[in-house]
């Protein structure tokens, strides 16, 4: 019978710290998966953002030599990522491509000008940062103007700013719950000892030492979880990049890395602290009061 009870209990105990690992890789999961869609929100916003162009439009006479000089110029410039030089003749031949037709042949004359295109660091992709780069480049005298879509640049900055806010509000309520139900997934599973811990301080056993096995084991059912967790976000990235071949120039393995460390310290110290917790109310509390 005593070889029973002891199997018994055995198998209860496995379920319930088996119950609490999926339960940790679950709602890691969750934040993991969280973590991931600001990731490529902010990546996704960078790669709008340096897509947007200045047309720097060259005035007339100006030999391609001196413009080709003015792009290297521009280049060395910390507002500019990357630039574009577009000839009057292929400047002729995009328009037609767009018209459809000729125009050249029909005006008799290319009436359009060189000009270069620039593209700015996403850190600098904002009105006040392109007005002073556009006042800078204004006051050279082979630039005739320079022309882009405010609208669009403020509408893209302004629903960036608000999706942002959205989604770092949404992260700061579930990473809330998700110490909320780690924390009561441990509880549940350090009540189910209750009598054990009771028992090893009835005969003499120090707090600390009651205490050990128990991080002990919290430690390692945070680090499985977050391990499980890691590998299904793995998985998640796999299968949507295979899905959405564009998710790939919003690939940051640095950034992902970044994502799966702290889903491991966060399932480690939050289960760490949970157990130490709960054993310690367990471990305060009086035998009478442990049927309750």
């Amino acid at each position: 019978m005593e070889v029973y009870e002891v199997s018994t209990s055995a198998k209860k105990t496995k379920s319930v710290y088996i119950s609490t690992v999926i339960s940790i890789a679950l709602v890691l999961l969750m934040t993991g998966l969280l973590g991931l869609l600001l990731v490529h929100a902010k990546n996704l916003s960078d790669y709008v953002k340096e897509n947007i162009v200045l047309n720097i439009i060259m005035k007339e006479g100006v030999t391609e030599g001196n413009v080709l000089a003015y792009q290297k110029q521009l280049e060395s410039d910390p507002y500019v990522l990357r630039s574009e030089y577009i000839s009057k003749e292929l400047a002729a031949k995009n328009l037609s491509e767009e018209l459809g037709e000729d125009f050249v042949d029909f005006l008799g004359h290319n009436p359009l000008l060189s000009s270069i295109d620039i593209y700015l660091k996403a850190d600098y992709a904002n009105t006040d940062s392109i007005e002073t780069f556009i006042k800078k480049v204004s006051a050279n005298e082979m630039v005739k103007e320079v022309v882009y879509q405010e609208s669009l640049i403020d509408m893209v900055n302004k629903n960036i700013r608000t999706i942002g806010i959205v989604i770092l509000a949404f992260t700061a309520l579930l990473l809330v719950i998700a110490v909320a139900l780690i924390n009561n997934t441990i509880r549940l599973a350090i009540y189910s000892q209750r009598f054990l811990i009771k028992s090893m301080q009835m005969v003499g056993a120090t707090k600390g030492f009651i205490r050990r096995p128990f991080l002990g084991y919290g430690i390692l059912h945070g680090l499985l979880g977050a391990l499980i967790a890691i590998l299904l976000l793995l998985l998640t990235l796999h299968l949507g990049q295979r899905e959405i071949p564009e998710l790939v120039f919003l690939r940051n393995w640095f950034e992902f890395i970044a994502i799966f460390v702290i889903v491991a310290l966060l399932g480690i110290l939050i289960s760490g602290l949970s157990t130490y917790f709960a054993v310690g109310k367990y471990l305060r509390l009086k035998s009478n009061e442990l049927y309750r």
